[in-house]
């Protein structure tokens, strides 16, 4: 999966940065579906990726697991907790010279910079973080799902609204699956001590 999401993400960016024949049928699919659903429905879609929206999500449930981790084990999970802090600032620290390296037009608005989203990377990084945070400690294993609907539900709002071309939003979930993969690849990596192991 990682090296799918390595794959597709310097595919799209590609196809972006050379204006190639992906970029012209993704600009042709933008304008076919732009503002064909109310405004209404998609402008709270695309707010799932505010700053004032996704982060303060991915708090509460740091919060929440850090308590719940400490109340039934005696300790303080701060290694997960501290994975999940740090996931965040990634996203303007990798988006911002993307964007302003390939300068992409936007769809309606006018500027340049829209490719990778940012409001895509926001809300997929704090989901998917506050879902892997609450998930130890829950009964049934939902939190994901609803992480992964929420995720998809703003890049659906940006494409829909008008914010973004379709391969800004897909960009961003192929550049942050990547990264969120990526401590699975190191841990997996020969060499790298496991949990509990000590190296030689």
């Amino acid at each position: 999966m990682f090296a799918l999401c390595c794959a597709l993400f310097a595919l799209v960016t590609w196809q972006v940065a050379a204006d190639g024949p992906l970029r012209a049928a993704d600009e042709r699919l933008g304008r076919a579906v732009f503002r064909d659903v109310p405004d209404a429905v998609t402008e709270p879609l695309a707010d799932l990726g505010n700053m004032t929206v996704a982060p303060l999500v991915l708090a509460v449930a740091l919060a929440w697991s850090l308590w719940r981790g400490r109340r039934d084990t005696g300790r303080t999970p701060w290694r997960p907790a501290a994975a999940a802090v740090l996931a965040l600032p990634a996203v303007p620290a990798l988006v911002a010279p993307l964007k302003a390296l390939i300068a992409r037009p936007g769809p309606l608005e006018p500027g340049t910079g829209w490719y990778p989203s940012g409001h895509t990377a926001t809300a997929m990084v704090a989901y998917l973080c506050a879902a892997l945070l609450v998930t130890p400690y829950l009964r049934r294993r939902w939190a994901m799902p609803v992480a992964v609907v929420l995720t998809v539900a703003t890049g659906v709002g940006l494409v829909l609204r008008g914010y973004h071309w379709p391969l800004d939003v897909l960009g961003s979930w192929c550049l942050f699956g990547a990264v969120l993969l990526l401590p699975a690849v190191v841990r997996g990596l020969p060499g790298v001590p496991r949990r509990g192991q000590r190296q030689a």
